[in-house]
């Protein structure tokens, strides 16, 4: 880390990102700067891009701990949420097939498609919808009973796209026919680059995703600080790794000097992992990608190259893009984009539960929503 609470990393770190003495002395450090700041009558409103962080925070219920005027935001960080309700349609559409298999991380179950259906509803009406706790099983439900289609659904950002590349690498090595992927992937930067060039984003500096950032590294960030002026942080998922980002950030807005600061040096490295990103390259090719409330955001997704074309589970069986309105009175997409908090919907904990939830910040294990539920604000 450049600069910020000066703190520097033993050789063991985890203990040290446990010490709750060193928490201490940096909140403390955070409420000096946060007070610079209030006087100057400036706020300090950031967000935290991935939705590890948004649990994390309200796991270590940090937002009671940062004095004003610092407040956390949370973004468009979570794989699930930010999947299109067209884009869930058409997922359940793929379920109700005859002949074919859906593998599924378990989070995408419950994420109701505009017509009130969900993956489990399907199920329940006869669809073949399996939960895979790795991509690697749905390859082997493929290898293993090939007279069924299996569908792995591939949500995720940077850092779950190379998993599933590797996957489909596998698939053609192997000659499976029967082996299919439904790409929803989504890419960070371009998602920032959007929220940031509409103008009417409240954001004040950015933490950004240690996950991601393992696999493309900090330089894809730079737009931020340097077209935008918005201070970065690329922080880890401890609570201490979090206090030292938020601390960073006010140190950059003090400073009047944007820029790209990592945190997570333990983890994240310059140029990313290079073995990773050739991976993305080979099996992937950039393309548009609608977000949930955001709508389409060019470059922002990721579909199968000409190379492995055939797999791509949409073309496969003729399931097309569309459009869906979002669910009745959820403000989901608010949310995402920092522009509400989960408490600001009507529906939180009164018709949106984890048990019954309408919007899918409430389904997911990363959704703002569930971590404001289970947690507390």
């Amino acid at each position: 880390m450049k600069k910020g609470s000066g703190l520097k990393l033993p050789a063991d770190t985890a203990p040290f990102f446990r010490d709750k003495a060193l928490a201490g002395r940096m909140v403390a450090a955070i409420a000096e700067k946060a007070a610079s700041l209030a006087a100057a009558g400036r706020r300090a409103n950031f967000m935290e891009v991935c939705g590890t962080h948004t649990m994390s925070i309200a796991a270590a219920g940090l937002r009671r701990l940062l004095p004003p005027p610092v407040k956390m935001l949370s973004g468009p960080g979570c794989p699930v949420c930010v999947t299109s309700q067209g884009d869930i349609d058409r997922l359940i559409e793929l379920a109700l097939i005859g002949g074919v298999t859906v593998a599924t991380f378990g989070d995408m179950l419950k994420v109701k498609g505009s017509k009130g259906l969900d993956l489990q509803a399907a199920r329940e009406k006869g669809a073949d919808v399996r939960v895979v706790y790795s991509p690697l099983d749905s390859l082997e439900i493929a290898r293993t009973e090939p007279s069924r289609k299996v569908v792995f659904i591939g949500v995720g950002f940077e850092t779950t796209a190379p998993v599933i590349g590797g996957v489909l690498v596998r698939a053609r090595a192997a000659g499976l026919k029967n082996f299919f992927v439904a790409p929803l992937f989504k890419l960070v930067p371009p998602a920032l680059e959007a929220l940031l060039s509409a103008g009417n984003t409240e954001v004040d500096g950015f933490i950004m995703p240690g996950h991601v950032s393992a696999i493309i590294g900090p330089e894809p960030y730079r737009f931020v600080a340097e077209k935008y002026k918005v201070p970065c942080v690329i922080a880890g998922f401890e609570p201490l790794d979090i206090l030292r980002g938020v601390d960073a950030l006010l140190g950059q807005m003090l400073s009047g000097r944007p820029e790209v600061d990592t945190e997570y040096s333990r983890v994240v490295k310059a140029g990313g992992n290079p073995a990773a990103l050739k991976l993305m390259s080979e099996v992937f090719a950039p393309a548009g990608a609608s977000w949930r409330a955001i709508g389409k955001i060019p470059g922002s997704g990721l579909a199968l190259s000409r190379a492995y074309s055939a797999y791509d589970a949409f073309a496969e069986f003729g399931v097309k893009e569309r459009e869906a309105p979002e669910p009745k009175g959820c403000i989901c997409g608010l949310v995402l984009t920092g522009k509400a908090s989960p408490p600001d919907c009507r529906l939180f904990g009164k018709a949106c539960t984890p048990s019954s939830a309408v919007g899918p910040c409430m389904v997911s294990s990363e959704g703002a929503c569930a971590a404001w539920f289970k947690y507390g604000g």
